[in-house]
């Protein structure tokens, strides 16, 4: 069962808390338990920070390999979730510049002579291909927002990918990143502008008035090796939206002006990760992990 970490409900679950005892006691299927409640929420945030999957896999497993490594120097001082999700900051904020950070534009203004670049072009034929045309133009609409994405630096979209994507509250964000509640508020409010004012004038999922329409620069993206429809990025292990993963609303930062952009990005698929379980069992074999939780066998 898919557990939000980011709701103010979690706060009351102690499930986390009795796993770290029986894990730090030598329990193995607690630990990977443990790992498990995370790892989806993790990637998550993880893929939205540098774009493409298999790089989001080699900063989940790095970050889930701290969090085992730290996991006896939790003293329950905070919540575990605040513990768990710092260490997770702390890593995508300080982590070296990721391939879609130097593959894609840093601002809007190149981000959106690229896109200009990029000529409008008919839908191809359906026959030409396996996959559903409607699921090649979503691969372009969940690319090309993820591109938006990196066109923030990474302390606001890190803030907008918690405040926005997974709608986590003020307290909730200001425990996570250690800053006030007023300023995790001003972050976002600004992260927000940014992608609304881009998303605004430009964007058809906007407005159909608007320039640029997903639909017509699918071909051209296909042609280009941009999206292959032999290997999709994004919509490869969609089962499930970010809306529908998050369920319960939390507090809300939208306005009328921009909540329109705001639930496209949370529509955009919550992927579901590799299980990290059986990678981490791996690690467990070594003598380091073994003496940190003692275990027998």
């Amino acid at each position: 069962m898919l557990v939000n970490p980011f709701t103010e409900k979690y706060t009351t679950d102690t499930t986390d808390n009795k796993l770290i005892d029986e894990a730090l006691s030598g329990n193995k299927k607690s630990l990977e338990e443990l790992v498990y409640r995370h790892q989806a929420w993790i990637y998550n945030v993880a893929l939205r920070m540098v774009f493409y999957p298999q790089e989001a896999e080699d900063v989940t497993q790095e970050i889930l390999i701290k969090i085992i490594t730290k996991l006896s120097t939790f003293r329950k001082e905070s919540s575990f979730r605040t513990w768990v999700y710092r260490i997770v900051v702390n890593q995508v904020l300080n982590m070296k510049k990721s391939i879609g950070e130097q593959r894609h534009a840093s601002s809007f203004e190149e981000y959106w002579r690229n896109i200009e670049n990029t000529p409008d072009h008919e839908l191809p034929k359906q026959e030409h291909y396996d996959v559903e045309m409607r699921v090649l133009v979503n691969e372009v609409k969940v690319s090309c927002m993820s591109g938006m994405l990196l066109c923030l630096d990474r302390e606001q979209r890190l803030i907008y990918i918690l405040g926005v994507i997974f709608q986590v509250t003020d307290k909730i964000g200001a425990e996570i990143m250690e800053i006030t509640r007023d300023n995790f508020r001003q972050k976002l409010s600004r992260a927000r502008k940014q992608i609304f004012n881009f998303m605004h004038d430009k964007c058809g999922l906007m407005n159909k008035n608007n320039p640029c329409k997903c639909e017509k620069k699918t071909k051209v993206l296909i042609d280009v090796g941009y999206v292959n429809p032999k290997k999709l990025l994004f919509n490869v292990n969609y089962v499930r939206s970010v809306e529908a993963a998050a369920k319960e609303k939390t507090e809300r930062f939208d306005n009328l002006m921009d909540e329109r952009s705001q639930k496209l990005f949370r529509e955009n698929p919550f992927q579901d990760p590799p299980d990290f379980r059986e990678s981490i069992r791996e690690i467990l074999k070594h003598k380091e992990f073994r003496d940190i939780f003692n275990f027998t066998n």
